[in-house]
């Protein structure tokens, strides 16, 4: 006896749960990288570790983990600088680099999440 049945399937809104999933898995990657970053940003008074944020522009699916003080890019770019213990220079780029794993299972976390 065949049994029949109808399966119906809305990619819109399929696509639209998807995005929504990455853009929260996006925000929370963005977060623990910038956490990550916390451990290793060069401190002088703490004005450079206080002005990191974590943002998604949802539209574009873009992440950005930022500093923003006058010598931030300096104090990320150069090498040569001397930074107290455990702090140093590339404070944003290698927790990133460290992170890829962590950040693309926190992603793919918050889709099969949304696709529940």
């Amino acid at each position: 006896m065949a049994q029949n049945f109808r399966l119906h399937f809305n990619g819109a809104v399929a696509a639209a749960r998807i995005r929504q999933g990455a853009a929260r898995g996006l925000l929370l990657s963005a977060e623990h990288v910038l956490q990550k970053s916390q451990q290793v940003v060069p401190l002088d008074e703490s004005p450079l570790m206080q002005s990191g944020t974590a943002s998604v522009d949802e539209p574009s699916l873009t992440a950005v983990v930022s500093y923003d003080t006058p010598y931030a890019i300096k104090q990320h770019e150069d090498l040569t600088l001397r930074h107290a213990p455990g702090r140093t220079a590339k404070y944003l780029e290698s927790p990133l680099n460290a992170s890829r794993a962590e950040v693309a299972a926190i992603i793919a976390a918050q889709i099969r999440r949304e696709m529940r």
